[in-house]
């Protein structure tokens, strides 16, 4: 079967794998070819690709980030190339940390026509719940921009161990 760039491409695939028994198919009973055509109904058609375009306006971008830990301190670092001190947003509550900020620079008045967009621009932002509990004075934390790499570390909390209770 040629493939075309028909929007029923799956319904046509879905006919022919249950309905068609003159190309050599295996004979098909009659309740399965009801449960086929039912299938091929209710499967929606998938958007056109304008309007896979416009969704992602609808949210800010995600920022990867490492979260990691040494014996005193919780280390969390995103790469942020292109993002200028001005233009992030770093805050600590209830230990939950956010990062947020926009990244600039993708668009080109004069462009005519894009050929490969893969590059995100604009505004982004990263809730983490951190994992270990951490002291969030100003003097505990420190964050630093260096070479395209946001880093922050936290000191962690002291949790005193549990203490036993004698049993009378």
């Amino acid at each position: 079967m040629a493939r075309t760039n028909s929007e029923d491409l799956l319904d046509d695939d879905l006919a022919a794998a249950f309905l068609n028994e003159e190309e050599g198919g295996a004979a098909v009973s009659d309740a399965t070819k009801e449960i086929a055509q039912e299938l091929v109904e209710e499967t929606p058609n998938e958007p056109a690709e304008d309007e896979w375009a416009n969704d992602t306006d609808d949210f800010p971008g995600q920022l990867a980030v490492d979260v990691y830990e040494t014996a005193d301190k919780l280390v969390v670092k995103a790469r942020t190339a292109g993002i200028s001190k001005s233009d992030l947003d770093v805050s600590i509550a209830d230990n939950i940390l956010t990062i947020s900020g926009v990244l600039s620079g993708g668009e080109d008045e004069q462009t005519t026509r894009w050929h490969i967009q893969e590059c995100y621009w604009g505004e982004f932002s990263r809730m983490i719940a951190l994992p270990v509990q951490v002291r969030e004075d100003e003097n505990s934390v420190k964050a630093e921009l260096k070479d395209g790499v946001l880093t922050i570390t936290f000191e962690k909390e002291k949790v005193e161990a549990p203490k036993k209770i004698a049993i009378q």
